[in-house]
Order: structure tokens, then C-alpha cells, then sequence
């Protein structure tokens, strides 16, 4: 327990990474590269400064590695990977038992916008890839964006859209303000996956 005033804005555990998800932090992140079906811990947290203290308490209290801990202007970000789901549910009790919050207390995710565009034209899909991390994006294809708030949450849309549909993950945006998705693929697809991301959001508890 701590006397700091906690707020917990996102907090959420995601068992069974997928194949491409798990490639795309292998891309990104500063540490220890998540892998197929790892599980991960993905918090944001403010005051910013106190995730270096919460990723070291995590550390001690489970087998565990850390993949990434920043702070983006005011809050924390934090994301922590084991093969094994035991050793994260570990991780993250301790996490809340120092915090003094429980999942109530995390702020819910909020769907912001989606968006579907259908046969991307080739000038707006080069400017696409000058910045994806991801897969490229081929003209023709389209393209499905999610974004959300808290901005972590996005990593657990990412996920699920790919448990739910054959697409290809181009960007996830997890730190800022908001958090963006963007995937491309068949339309029915991209349908399919955009549908399965907004659906886990919507479900997620919080206040």
C-alpha cells in the first residue's frame, strides 16, 4: 500500500498472444520480446513516474520479464510477458495489492470511432506504410480502424482481432491519448475482426 494517489487507467491481462500481435511487440518494444502465445500485462498508470517502481515490484514478485516501461508526457506504460499465465496473474496481484486498487477501480474503455474503408487507393496506402510498424498495405485491400480510450487498451483489440479474422495487423498505437488499430484485409474480414475488437471493449469492466 501506498500513500501516492494511484489512478489506474488502463490495466488488462491478454493469455494467448497471437501469432502476428506477438511478431508486432517482438518489432516494438525496448526489452524482452513476447512470443506466440505468451501471456502479457499491459497497464497505464499515472502519476507516469511510479511506473518504474510498479515494474519493479511485478518483477520481484512473479517469473516474469519486462518488454516495456516508459512514461508518455503525464502516465506510466508498462507492458510485462511470461509463457506462463500463473506467473502474470502473480505479477498482477501484486501490482493491485500495492496500488490498493482493484479492476473496478481501472477506467473502462471507450470506443472512440471505427472505421472500415473499402479498396484503399494506392496513394493513401503508401502514406500508410511511411509509418506502419506492421504489415505493408497493398491497394485494393481495406482497411479497418479502432480507436479507443484509455489508449493501452488497444493492444487487447489488436489481439482479439486477430483471433477472430485473417487479417494483417499494420499499426497499433498503444501510448498518447488515444489508442489506435489498423489492420487490412478481405472487407468481410476486416469486418469480422473490427467487430470482435469494439465487442471486447465495450465488455470490459471499469468505472
Amino acid at each position: 500500500m501506498t500513500s501516492t494517489p494511484f489512478q489506474l487507467r488502463a490495466f488488462v491481462q491478454i493469455d494467448r498472444l497471437q501469432p502476428q500481435f506477438a511478431a508486432y511487440n517482438g518489432a516494438t518494444v525496448q526489452g524482452s520480446i513476447p512470443l506466440s502465445g505468451d501471456t502479457i500485462l499491459v497497464g497505464e498508470l499515472g502519476p507516469g513516474n511510479e511506473v518504474f517502481r510498479i515494474v519493479d515490484i511485478a518483477l520481484k514478485a512473479a517469473q516474469i520479464e519486462a518488454s516495456t516501461q516508459m512514461v508518455e508526457r503525464e502516465f506510466g506504460f508498462f507492458i510485462l510477458r511470461s509463457p506462463h499465465n500463473s506467473e502474470i496473474n502473480a505479477a498482477r496481484d501484486a501490482i493491485l495489492s500495492h496500488t490498493g486498487l482493484s479492476l473496478a477501480d481501472r477506467i473502462a474503455p471507450t470506443v472512440e470511432s471505427s472505421q472500415i474503408i473499402t479498396s484503399v487507393e494506392p496513394y493513401q496506402a503508401q502514406l500508410l506504410n511511411k509509418w506502419r510498424k506492421g504489415s505493408m498495405v497493398v491497394p485494393g485491400e481495406t482497411l479497418g480502424i479502432v480507436e479507443c480510450s484509455p489508449a493501452a487498451y488497444i493492444t487487447a483489440a489488436a489481439n482479439e482481432a486477430e483471433k477472430h479474422a485473417s487479417i494483417k495487423l499494420v499499426e497499433v498505437r498503444a501510448v498518447g491519448r488515444f489508442g489506435r488499430l489498423f489492420i487490412t484485409g478481405t472487407e468481410e474480414e476486416v469486418r469480422t475482426a473490427v467487430t470482435a475488437a469494439t465487442d471486447l471493449l465495450a465488455g470490459m469492466e471499469g468505472r
